[in-house]
């Protein structure tokens, strides 16, 4: 389960817009349609102004390229709202898991270099710390490829992240379980599936340090961050004090600003990033151009093996859609969430950044109305179909489950309607809808229930992005 909204409202201010607009931009800003609509049933387009108060997003900030070179960039809202800080172009933010395909720039990099091998054992590079092998390690080892398509069979899936006057570990903390999550580990054969792991992420990080001899935030810079000119970035975690007036605070589901306005990553590979918009930007761009056969900080067979979707469309970094065309990334930290999707062909880049926990129905809805704009394939809004429940048919749904890595939820009725309810206030619950008699959906955001049901024809598990719950009290 992704989220859990929260239905109340901030009052906004007007806007904070850059001077350099067009009719594009003012067209997008006008656009925005839901992800996800009912068959049947006419939306009218918002604002995003409106989406943002609908979605509690205090700030967002967007950049599109074209053909390589930036159209546009604007920020819209609060880079705090307690301050009335707004957004600019400059305004900083955590990019969250976008680092980790910026990161595999300067891992392949240094592969070209002959620093490191990326089908070796990656405790040929590990000095400071070993991974553990084991059973499942005899014969296939973890590399810095399989590190980078997420086929290690490495633990831990992501990080909460430090509240900034706690105690916080280094790395080498971090993987041996010293902060706050599990040690990293290698639980199941390497090469053989796929399994998303920030924690193998910052294996690698430790690995190239090891070898560099040198801080992670340097390789960075030097290899990356520098010759793209990101001068807007930094994997310097914590981040440094004169950048503090340039970074947004962050914002919880509930709209309440998250407790010393931003949490620390000390796993910089994985989540570490502090940039723009503008500046991922320019590392999309750059493969675009070393594939259009232009000089890039990677030659073109590196770049063309990172693009190439393993499994579940897993490049080395980047994730691989639209059939190959496509190359993309989001991250999701502590009150921070964003997205950057280009193409292949060097037609477009869309970065969006948000500074809420619920700035991914909005990041989505914003990408929608740039592709529709411009009439790029590809992401059009989701058509649901729906059916009328009885009573009846609703109280067969009704029920308390415990989800896999989420906890106990209760499906109930209020008011006639069916709500997944996680035990807090009751304007916490969101609404479902029923697309058949044995599958409901979110219409916010299209999340899917699937239920199964028993011999007696009693629902008694649901699957949900890929998590199942299990019914334990009708």
């Amino acid at each position: 389960m992704s989220r859990l909204r929260f239905l109340f409202a901030l009052a906004f201010l007007p806007l904070a817009c850059q001077p350099q607009t067009d009719s594009d931009v003012t067209v997008i800003e006008s656009s925005l349609l839901p992800r996800v609509q009912i068959e049947g049933v006419e939306v009218t387009a918002a604002t995003i102004e409106e989406r943002m108060a609908h979605f509690n997003v205090p700030g967002v900030s967007v950049a599109v390229y074209r053909n390589g070179e930036l159209a546009w960039a604007k920020g819209y809202g609060y880079a705090d709202v307690e301050s009335e800080t707004p957004v600019t172009t400059t305004t900083l933010f955590q990019a969250a898991s976008i680092s980790k395909p910026i990161a595999a720039m300067a891992a392949l990099d240094m592969a070209e270099d002959g620093l490191v091998d990326i089908d070796e054992n990656i405790n040929m590079y590990l000095t400071s710390w070993a991974l553990s092998e084991n059973a499942v390690t005899e014969e296939e080892k973890v590399t810095i490829r399989r590190l980078l398509n997420h086929t290690a069979g490495t633990t831990v899936w992501g990080f909460p992240g430090y509240k900034r006057d706690a105690e916080i570990p280094d790395a080498v903390g971090v993987v041996s379980g010293q902060g706050n999550t599990d040690s990293i580990y290698v639980y199941k054969t390497p090469g053989e599936s796929w399994q998303y792991s920030g924690g193998g992420t910052t294996v690698m990080q430790i690995a190239l340090s090891d070898v560099a001899g040198m801080p992670f935030e340097q390789i960075m810079e030097e290899r990356v961050i520098s010759p793209l000119q990101m001068g807007a970035s930094t994997y310097e975690q914590p981040l440094p004090e004169n950048l503090h007036d340039l970074a947004a605070t962050a914002y919880s589901f509930d709209g309440s600003p998250v407790e010393g306005k931003w949490h620390v990553y000390p796993e910089q590979a994985a989540a570490g990033l502090w940039t723009t918009p503008t500046d991922i930007g320019k590392y999309a761009v750059d493969i675009q151009n070393t594939l259009a056969g232009q000089s890039g900080v990677l030659e073109l067979e590196t770049v063309e093996e990172m693009l190439t979707p393993g499994l579940e469309s897993q490049g080395l970094g980047p994730a691989i859609i639209e059939d190959g065309t496509l190359f993309s990334h989001g991250g999701s930290n502590e009150g921070f969430r964003c997205y950057f999707l280009a193409s292949k062909d060097g037609e477009f880049v869309v970065a969006i950044m948000t500074n809420s926990a619920n700035g991914g129905e909005l990041y989505g809805e914003i990408l929608q109305a740039i592709f529709a704009h411009y009439e790029w394939p590809g992401f059009e809004p989701t058509l649901k179909p729906t059916i009328d429940l009885s009573e009846e048919d609703m109280a067969a749904f009704t029920g308390s489950y415990n989800v896999d890595q989420v906890g106990l939820i209760s499906i109930v009725v209020r008011d006639g309607n069916l709500y997944v309810d996680a035990g807090g206030p009751v304007d916490e619950a969101f609404l479902l809808l029923a697309e058949d008699e044995s599958t409901l959906f979110d219409p916010e955001d299209g999340q899917t229930f699937t239920f199964s049901a028993n011999g007696a024809g009693e629902f008694v598990s649901f699957e949900v992005e890929g998590l199942t719950g299990r019914r334990v009290q009708n």
